[in-house]
């Protein structure tokens, strides 16, 4: 038997960790986007920016943060809330961008492309965090005859 006197991450580390990349990759997408969205379209694109920021990273971040939330629940309790979460971010993402239809405040082009950006942004900076952080796992004993390993 061997020891180490690293401590051990907790369960949760990756996900943890794929909330503050995406949570970083949001901010910073938020700063470039909003910069580069006022230059080309001035105040509409600042305002195009920051929704596309508010829904497509939220969009995501709000799912993760579910899991997180839910990952000491039984798995029916923490799939039920997964399930709700999803319904109700599709039904305020439809709300809002139906609440945006007629209005001209913001640059159309500069929403689509800051929430595009912010899928894309936080979804591979999630994807970077649970990939990067060490989980400790068990390789089940050979001579176990509750184990695959014949």
């Amino acid at each position: 038997m061997t020891s180490s006197t690293n401590p051990v991450p907790a369960q949760s580390a990756p996900l943890r960790a794929a909330v503050r990349y995406g949570t970083a990759g949001l901010i910073a997408l938020a700063v470039v986007g909003s910069i580069v969205a006022t230059l080309v379209a001035g105040l509409p694109g600042l305002w195009g920016a920051l929704i596309g920021v508010a829904v497509g990273g939220g969009f995501v971040l709000c799912t993760a943060l579910a899991v997180l939330f839910t990952e000491k629940l039984p798995p029916t309790t923490s799939g039920a809330v997964l399930l709700g979460s999803w319904l109700l971010k599709m039904i305020l993402a439809v709300l809002v961008l139906g609440t945006l239809k007629g209005m001209d405040f913001y640059s159309k082009g500069a929403l689509v492309i800051v929430m595009v950006l912010a899928l894309v942004i936080v979804l591979g900076a999630e994807t970077y965090g649970l990939l990067k952080t060490r989980a400790p796992y068990v390789v089940p004993d050979a001579g176990d005859p509750d184990s695959d390993g014949k």
